[in-house]
């Protein structure tokens, strides 16, 4: 008996659906989901925005409460190297995802579970084709399963 792709994915990922954060620069990457929205381009609904002013605000304590807090997934946009509104603040988020990279590494987080991508307010084709990959690459690894809760959390969160 044939199966529906829908089928395979269904009995393949248990009914997972990935929790994706995602924080987009307010001058390119918030500006192309703006655009996907207005023009009726659609991706998958896993993820959920916070906008920042630019890509290099996204402190790396962000990322880390968001995968405390339940996320399975963070993917930052930003500008393109050259074209920050604040002239190099993508630079010194670059630095500072090398950097999480290590420590998600050390924590035992997948490294497809992270991502960086540098988005122009005009690719909204760009930005599904994007936020689509990576939520099938986040449901192909299942839940993320971290094996200790930080400290700073409220118990309500952390359990």
């Amino acid at each position: 008996m044939a199966e529906s792709k829908a089928e395979l994915v269904q009995m393949t990922t248990n009914g997972f659906e990935p929790k994706i954060v995602a924080f987009f620069c307010n001058w390119c990457t918030y500006l192309a989901a703006d655009l996907a929205g207005t023009s009726r381009v659609k991706y998958a609904p896993n993820i959920r925005v916070i906008r920042t002013m630019c890509s290099g605000r996204v402190d790396p304590q962000f990322v880390l409460d968001a995968f405390a807090r339940g996320a399975d997934g963070v993917l930052i946009g930003g500008c393109h190297p050259g074209d920050c509104h604040y002239q190099e603040g993508n630079y010194k988020t670059l630095r500072r995802v090398r950097m999480l990279r290590r420590v998600l590494h050390d924590m035992g987080i997948e490294d497809a579970r992270f991502r960086l991508e540098w988005i122009s307010a005009s690719e909204a084709e760009r930005l599904k084709a994007v936020v689509n990959d990576m939520v099938e690459k986040v449901r192909a690894l299942g839940p993320l399963q971290l094996k200790v809760k930080p400290e700073h959390l409220p118990e309500e969160v952390a359990a």
